[in-house]
């Protein structure tokens, strides 16, 4: 029974996040819960706990994690300050008067915004509120414009600057130094936050491109599905360099700083937030009151992110002295096919655990336990994490538990069924497991250009 015991507590705090208790307490009160049994039984051992003071301590003081309260302040300022809406008006007057250019807007701008707040259901209730009545006013299919707003909102996790790549990042740099450990190798060779953000680039583009092919396949095969709105006006070229060309810049200046080696993702970040709040100043929407609404935006949800990190902390640290880890990586040995078997099944499982569990649990908690014995099977880091993102991505688009449905569903009008929704985003879990295969095949995909870029 004591040698199933990680397993029964990974059981147990999945039934306890499954009833709605707060993720952060429910990790650490389940990990302190096992280990008292475990003391009390003889089958732990209390040194193992000695060490969390300085896993904690080394948590929170880890600069790399100042990079999420910068960029969700970058992505929420953005928001309230009515930028993303000004830059949605201006892209579908740019391409809203042909067939699909509607669709073909919420794309771009759903990418943008992906690029700035890089949280799936800011951007899907965004894109929701300010976009789907737009749509079906104009005459599109409630099933492809639903589809198309909630696959656009989970680019949010692949799209670089992503908090969910920040997180990913951090975790298996961590999971990196501990495979190296176990296996007495010291290798010069290090995967940061930054080599995650540059090999997600490709695949974000790529993902975006077969959107934005659907989308115009439907206006060539059904175009009565995305009818043009030709009500809208063209933008003059001087009111269409004013709307789209500040927060792209923007972008621009928070990826080229880091892909030129100029700014660490946490300096980049501190660029992408001061110079948000500056768009919003000189627009002329900044004072006391918004600067501070969002502010408390940003404590909240980094709160929630550095609470839900000590728990987790906490959590594999018991799971790691019950040897949970010497566990799984047993199982994987003894498991015909060997590497491509063991990545399948946590790619099946990470998909699974994506309808109970957000990004930011399955990052500080199965990935700890997965990611060291994945990387001492020859994986890449690089890879493996945006293989892991692309997979999460797919999971909260999948119906009926899909966490981008629920986010939509919260906003949409009383007349579009759930049903719309369910159809509309199967043709992009389609795209989306196409990515994920292409990748699996080719993985230079994201390992080639962080090699490119690191060369002398």
């Amino acid at each position: 029974m004591i040698e199933w015991m990680p397993l029964l507590m990974f059981a147990v705090i999945c039934l306890v996040l499954m009833l709605g208790y707060p993720v952060a307490f429910s990790l650490a009160g389940t990990a302190m819960l096992f280990a008292g049994l475990g003391i009390s039984l003889g089958h732990f051992d209390p040194s193992f706990l000695a060490a969390l003071p300085n896993r904690l301590f080394g948590t929170i003081n880890n600069t790399t994690l100042i990079a999420v309260p910068l960029f969700v302040f970058m992505g929420v300022m953005l928001e309230r300050s009515r930028l993303a809406e000004e830059l949605l008006g201006n892209m579908a007057a740019l391409f809203g008067r042909r067939p699909g250019g509607l669709g073909f807007s919420v794309v771009l701008v759903g990418m943008l915004l992906a690029a700035s707040t890089g949280i799936v259901g800011a951007t899907v209730v965004t894109m929701g509120l300010l976009s789907l009545p737009s749509m079906l006013q104009r005459g599109y299919d409630p099933k492809l414009a639903t589809g198309t707003i909630c696959a656009t909102g989970t680019l949010g996790q692949i799209i670089p600057p992503s908090i969910a790549l920040v997180l990913l990042g951090d975790t298996l740099s961590s999971a990196y130094q501990q495979a190296q450990l176990d296996m007495g190798v010291f290798s010069p060779k290090t995967v940061s936050v930054g080599d995650l953000f540059i090999g997600a680039l490709v695949p974000g583009l790529l993902l975006v491109g077969l959107y934005l092919i659907y989308l115009l396949t439907i206006t060539l095969i059904q175009p009565q599905r995305a009818p043009a709105a030709k009500e809208l006006t063209a933008p003059e070229p001087g009111a269409w360099i004013k709307g789209l060309l500040p927060p792209i810049l923007l972008i621009v200046a928070v990826l080229g700083s880091i892909l030129s080696g100029a700014a660490t993702p946490t300096e980049a970040a501190g660029v992408g937030a001061l110079g948000a709040t500056l768009l919003a100043a000189v627009k002329g929407r900044l004072n006391a009151s918004r600067l501070a609404e969002v502010a408390r935006e940003t404590l909240l949800v980094t709160c929630m992110v550095f609470m839900i990190l000590i728990g987790a902390a906490v959590f594999s640290l018991v799971f790691r002295g019950f040897g949970g880890d010497e566990l799984i990586q047993h199982f994987f040995n003894i498991m015909p096919g060997g590497a491509f078997t063991a990545m399948l099944l946590v790619m099946v499982v990470i998909f699974l655990l994506g309808f109970i569990l957000d990004f930011i649990e399955i990052t500080f908690v199965v990935v700890p336990i997965i990611a060291p014995i994945l990387l001492k099977m020859g994986f890449d880091p690089v890879w493996l994490g945006i293989m892991i993102a692309l997979n999460l991505q797919t999971s909260f688009l999948t119906p009926p538990f899909g966490f981008a449905l629920f986010y939509l569903r919260g906003v949409a009008p009383a007349q579009i069924r759930t049903v719309d929704i369910y159809r509309g985003v199967v043709p992009f879990i389609g795209l989306q497991l196409l990515m994920l295969i292409a990748l699996a095949m080719w993985p230079s995909l994201a390992t080639w250009l962080p090699e490119m870029i690191r060369k002398p």
